[in-house]
């Protein structure tokens, strides 16, 4: 197994009623957060088939919209669309998240 895949899909699914939530005040800030987390997931599976530095810059790209996430609900807090509480139950798994792809990009 592929813990961070299979982390990718649980942050995907838990991101859900957030993006929801979203996308009845910011419609476009939703999209991202929707196609960042996919875009997290897609490249961690093609990364794992692929080879030394092409599988490597898959894992950026997960890395990169990991982050691209990490800020999107950032913002969606700044702009009152959803308050911290409500992203506290996701946090561990993001940060989870987070976590592997640092250590699959060092």
């Amino acid at each position: 197994m592929f813990h961070a895949l299979e982390v990718s899909l649980q942050v995907i699914e838990a991101l859900v009623p957030i993006e929801a939530k979203i996308r009845v005040r910011n419609r476009s800030l939703a999209d991202q957060i929707s196609r960042a987390s996919e875009s997290v997931a897609l490249n961690l599976g093609e990364g794992r088939r692929r080879a030394d530095g092409d599988r490597r810059r898959h894992w950026q790209f997960a890395a990169g919209s990991t982050a691209e996430v990490t800020v999107a609900l950032r913002i969606a807090v700044a702009k009152r669309y959803v308050d911290s509480a409500e992203l506290s139950p996701i946090e561990p798994t993001l940060d989870r998240l987070r976590r592997l792809m640092y250590g699959l990009t060092r």
